[in-house]
């Protein structure tokens, strides 16, 4: 019989100490353990931890956590509509039989937002102007999946003033030194074992940004294209932009792109980690198979959608919509035939069954490259429009892969490409 809490805690400071402490007094009250579970490895925003998990470990205990669990693997692969169903089953797994944490707003409030959520059964697309609206994500999956977890809210301490991101920045513009200032927003635990990590060479944690500027500086759009979260106009532009030697060139390519920073924090660590489309997929089709990626988020929905808005009369935006509400059911093809446009020499080296690499090229098209007797073939494909629109959906799609092999044709070859 566990109280949980799901946190960064980069540093833990009061407002932190203040949620462990109701925790405490719940846990107390009902005979049950305090839990905290830090996200490892990269934090709910995607970004690697200031401070490392055994440190952050240290914190919680020092202020009467009984326990501390970690989440691993999740924050560089997915969005927090897809992790948030994923952790909070492990928590179930492990007899949390109470959720607590603290948010600006109410407990009714947070049932009134989450409500439209829960009834439609999807999660991605919560409204940036959502005050606390990761709070309410939590609960609305909570309920959504029948989870008999109790949800708590503790009233949230001054987010401007307590605020781990404000805490971070000062500690390294006083030259990796904790001021006065942010001292008396810390709990003198959390100041002992800072200072002692600050010491030890192991403060801030940082990305591998050489092997991030490699791969942005020398892969080609084939291989871009297998990388998750990156779409064809973003690849196009990281491409154009070359060459990359310092974070601020690598931002502004993807705000270029309209990337806000949570899906900026996302590519890049998907970059740094080299987390394939085909790697995000078969993690979700994993957990869908336990029963926890709610339908509307499951993989086929996210084809079958694609889908039904390419073959649609109406605005994309709205065939979206209407496909949502109305649970509408299509029958989408996993493979598509595509002509080339090859020359007579490059038809008379190509040989069937050679695997291709599908891109967008630079013109906006999609477009196929593959080797044969040593040569590098590049071509566009010809598809009808439906499902040229069909296939640029899923290739933008952050995280459905697209795979294709040469195929003898009547006259010439085509590609068959295979979807997911």
């Amino acid at each position: 019989m566990l109280i949980g809490i799901s946190a960064d805690f980069d540093p833990v400071h009061k407002g932190h100490e203040k949620l462990i402490s109701e925790a405490r007094k719940l846990a107390d009250s009902e005979g049950k353990d305090v839990v905290v579970y830090l996200n490892k490895g990269f934090s709910a925003n995607h970004a690697p931890f200031f401070v490392n998990f055994e440190a952050r470990r240290d914190m919680a205990l020092a202020l009467g956590a009984d326990d501390v669990k970690s989440f691993e693997g999740l924050h560089h692969r997915l969005v927090l509509s897809y992790s948030v169903p994923i952790r909070l089953k492990q928590m179930i797994d492990d007899g949390v039989t109470d959720y607590i944490t603290s948010a600006s707003i109410s407990l009714d409030e947070i049932k009134s937002k989450a409500q439209p959520f829960i009834d439609e059964g999807n999660f991605v697309g919560m409204p940036k102007s959502y005050t606390n609206r990761n709070e309410i994500r939590w609960y609305a999956i909570n309920e959504f999946l029948g989870s008999k977890v109790n949800y708590h809210v503790v009233k949230e301490l001054n987010k401007e003033k307590y605020s781990g991101r404000l805490i971070r920045q000062s500690i390294i513009d006083n030259d990796m030194t904790i001021t006065s200032e942010i001292e008396k927003l810390l709990p003198k635990t959390t100041v002992e074992i800072l200072n002692r990590e600050i010491d030890a060479g192991r403060v801030p944690g940082e990305r591998n940004w050489k092997d991030i500027y490699k791969r942005m500086n020398t892969y080609s759009r084939g291989n871009l294209e297998k990388i998750a979260y990156l779409n064809g106009n973003t690849i196009n532009e990281i491409i154009k932009r070359r060459v990359y030697r310092d974070p601020k060139s690598i931002w502004a390519v993807f705000r270029r792109s309209d990337y806000g920073p949570v899906m900026t924090r996302l590519a890049i660590s998907a970059i740094e980690m080299e987390v394939t489309k085909k790697e995000v997929m078969d993690l979700m089709k994993g957990y869908e198979a336990e029963g926890v990626i709610p339908d509307n988020q499951k993989v086929q929905k996210v084809i079958d959608r694609a889908w039904y808005v390419a073959n649609s009369d109406m605005d994309g935006r709205k065939a979206n919509e209407i496909f949502r509400s109305e649970n509408i059911e299509v029958d989408a093809p996993m493979s598509l035939e595509a002509g080339l446009n090859l020359t007579k020499f490059e038809t008379k080296i190509t040989k069937e069954g050679l695997n291709t690499d599908l891109y967008v090229d630079k013109n906006g098209k999609i477009s196929v490259q593959f080797k044969s007797e040593g040569k590098k073939i590049k071509t566009n494909l010809r598809l009808p429009a439906n499902e040229v629109t069909y296939l640029r959906y899923i290739m933008d799609s952050h995280f459905i892969p697209v795979t294709g092999h040469i195929k003898k044709a009547k006259k010439g070859f085509k590609v068959k490409v295979v979807i997911g």
